[in-house]
């Protein structure tokens, strides 16, 4: 039984994985920075909260790390891969600390939110030392700021109104 569990989760870390992957890639839209908007954010939120620290954690930072590869953005890998693990793995702990309490729908929220304000903070702190320049690093930040809104959004949204209601793909 355990091992059926085992393997439901690393396939769904998989599936998540591709579907973020895929999503970074879906729509691209470029910004002064060089960088792009995107929706993958949305799935880094997703995983965290479907499949919990270790396996959502992989699944956000192994698929955003791979669309910044097949983009381009090789410099910027490691880096998304660090990142955006980070994020899944703060969403997943504050979600489940604040729905103790909440109702899960804010608690969705306020994940989400701060883990789009890692993301913004991680950026920033990468650019900063990439480029040499606080001030460099700044001009990136009302993008991430963008994108952490559409990641947030687009993460809460989807779960309430789709994966919220599919039977057992919540099931642990």
């Amino acid at each position: 039984m355990k091992q059926n569990r085992h393997l439901r989760q690393l396939t769904l870390a998989a599936l998540l994985a591709a579907f973020t992957t895929v999503a970074t890639l879906l729509i691209q839209i470029p910004t002064p920075t060089k960088g792009y908007l995107n929706l993958g954010d949305c799935f880094v939120n997703i995983s965290a909260w479907l499949l919990g620290g270790v396996y959502g954690t992989a699944a956000a930072g192994i698929g955003s790390a791979l669309a910044d590869v097949i983009s381009g953005y090789f410099v910027y890998a490691p880096v998304t891969l660090v990142i955006k693990a980070f994020m899944a793995l703060a969403s997943f702990h504050i979600y489940q600390k604040l729905s103790e309490k909440h109702d899960t729908f804010r608690a969705r929220i306020a994940a989400a939110c701060i883990a789009e304000v890692i993301m913004i903070i991680g950026y920033a702190g990468f650019e900063a030392v990439m480029y040499q320049s606080l001030i460099t690093s700044l001009l990136g930040m009302p993008s991430n700021l963008v994108q952490g809104i559409m990641g947030a959004a687009s993460s809460v949204t989807l779960y309430e109104l789709v994966i919220k209601r599919i039977p057992h793909l919540n099931a642990k």
